[in-house]
This record gives C-alpha cells, sequence and structure tokens, in this order.
C-alpha cells in the first residue's frame, strides 16, 4: 500500500467516522430529551474549556489532563463522568487533527496503520470496562493516570527522556513493542489519560522521531475515541452539557493552531499544567480515600 493511498484512505475513515459519531450523538441526545433525561446547551465556560486545551493539544500539551483539571477546579462535572465527557467532548477536535497532521508527515503504513488499530481495539475492551466501574475506582483510577502523565510530562520538561532519533518506520521487535504499546494506551484512554505524550514517548524509546507521534497519535485517538465515545453516550456515563462545550471550542481552536499559530513557547505553560494537573491528582486520590473510608465505617 502505497503512503498517498493509506492517507486518502485514513482521511476517508476519519470523515466518515466523524459523520456517523455526531449523527450518532445527536441521535441519543434526542432520544434522552423525548425520555425525560434533562440536558443543556454548553455553558459559555464549557466551551472556552474546549477551545483552550484542544488549541494547546495540536501545540503538543495534550487535552485530557487539562481538562479534567478544570473541570474538577470549578466543580463542572462529577469525577465518574469525567472520563466519558473527556473522550465524547474531545472527540471531534482530534478527528480534526487527524486529518490535519496524516498530511504532513509522512510515516510507513505498515507501521501507521496496525499501531492505530491496536489503539482502537485497546479503547474498545477499556470502555467495556470503565463504564461499569463505581464512582471510588473511577477516582483511583483516574488519579493514578493524571500523575503517571504529570511525570511523564515533567521529564519532558527536565529533559529525562529520549529525544528520539529519525526513523519514520518500525521494524522486526520495534514493530511488535510498537503495536502492543499502543493497544496498551488504548486500553487506558478511556479512563482519561491521554495517548500523546506516552506515545511520544514510546516511539522516541523506538528510534523514531518525535513527528512521528503526531500521526501515530492523533490517528490512533481519531480511530479509537468515537468507538469508546458511543459506548459512554449508550450508557449516558458523559455530561452533556461539558462534553458539547468541549466540542463546539475545540474544533475551531485546532484550525486555528495548525494553520495559524502553528509555534509557540510553550514551556511556561507546561510547568503550569504538570503543577496543575498534580494538584488535580492528589485531590482525586484524596477523594477516593476518604469514600472508600466511608464505606468501610457504613
Amino acid at each position: 500500500m502505497q503512503s498517498r493511498d493509506l492517507s486518502l484512505g485514513l482521511l476517508s475513515t476519519f470523515a466518515v467516522l466523524a459523520l456517523f459519531f455526531i449523527l450518532t450523538w445527536a441521535k441519543r441526545l434526542y432520544a434522552m430529551r423525548r425520555a425525560g433525561v434533562e440536558w443543556h446547551w454548553p455553558r459559555p465556560v464549557e466551551i472556552l474549556i474546549g477551545a483552550i486545551t484542544d488549541f494547546f493539544d495540536t501545540l503538543g500539551i495534550g487535552s485530557f489532563a487539562p481538562s479534567t483539571a478544570f473541570f474538577r477546579i470549578g466543580k463542572l462535572v462529577p469525577d465518574e463522568l469525567i472520563p466519558g465527557t473527556l473522550n465524547v467532548g474531545h472527540t471531534l477536535g482530534t478527528i480534526t487533527q487527524a486529518l490535519i497532521f496524516i498530511q504532513i508527515v509522512d510515516v510507513a503504513p505498515a507501521t501507521l496503520l496496525p499501531m492505530i488499530l491496536a489503539a482502537g481495539s485497546g479503547a474498545w475492551l477499556g470502555t467495556s470496562v470503565v463504564g461499569r466501574l463505581p464512582r471510588v475506582q473511577i477516582r483511583l483510577g483516574m488519579g493514578i493516570a493524571l500523575l503517571v502523565a504529570a511525570l511523564i510530562m515533567l521529564c519532558s520538561l527536565l529533559g529525562l527522556l529520549p529525544a528520539g532519533l529519525d526513523a519514520l518506520q518500525l521494524t522486526g521487535w520495534k514493530w511488535w513493542v510498537g503495536v502492543a504499546g499502543n493497544f496498551i494506551l488504548g486500553l487506558l484512554m478511556p479512563l482519561g489519560i491521554g495517548l500523546y505524550a506516552p506515545c511520544m514517548i514510546l516511539v522516541s524509546l523506538l528510534g523514531m522521531s518525535p513527528l512521528a507521534a503526531f500521526p501515530i497519535m492523533m490517528g490512533s485517538c481519531a480511530f479509537l475515541m468515537p468507538i469508546s465515545s458511543l459506548g459512554f453516550i449508550r450508557n449516558q456515563k458523559y455530561l452533556p452539557s461539558a462534553a458539547l462545550g468541549l466540542a463546539i471550542g475545540g474544533v475551531p481552536a485546532v484550525l486555528l493552531a495548525a494553520y495559524i499559530v502553528k509555534s509557540l513557547p510553550l514551556d511556561y505553560v507546561r510547568w503550569i499544567v504538570v503543577l496543575v494537573v498534580m494538584l488535580v491528582a492528589f485531590t482525586m486520590l484524596n477523594a477516593a480515600r476518604l469514600e472508600r473510608a466511608r464505606d468501610h465505617m457504613n
């Protein structure tokens, strides 16, 4: 398969996925309203969060951890609904990113496609598990996931992670490690840990160019997030207003970042994100500890 043919095939697939996702989501929202399940359109703050987080996501910061921090600080989304809200709300922004970056970075088809499919398979399995977890376990899992994400970002800022080489494909045992690793990252995605930073570290450790992480990560998320999101939508394990806010604010912000801004001095922003995410992780873990203690007392 030629790289050009793969790009066209993936772009067509993602466009169809986006359309299917929008139609399914709209149908479910309409069905909820008819069944008497109340939901409201997003508030300006929820749209603003979508714009800010997807803007910086396109530039390499990530969107899940900052969104979680905003939701918890503003008490906008119940903890047990945060994973679903993140996946549903950021789906369209991520598909937009994939449509852009798959055309820019020419990763070998034999590496790109299996890693995307592996992430999607992991997300499908992970969603079926996360959707059934009680709130205390979601809090505990998200707290750990946020700490891992913050530590990865911190190590990157301190220069403790490999810079990567210049390969745009994986072969031999590295191919198997890359595919298996992306499956695991897809498995964790429904819990609320973003795939971007771990994916960049994975490909760098395997000797690929860090630029290769962009089409791999964004292609993986564009494939897996509709899969995981439809599960959360079906189970109503998300907050519609916040998810709609992320989507409405996120897509224009992606286009702005990709085509107009393109790059910014982001180190100060990354330090702020690390500190805030660590704080939120500890509050999430403390909430899980207190809830578990109350359960034992009862």
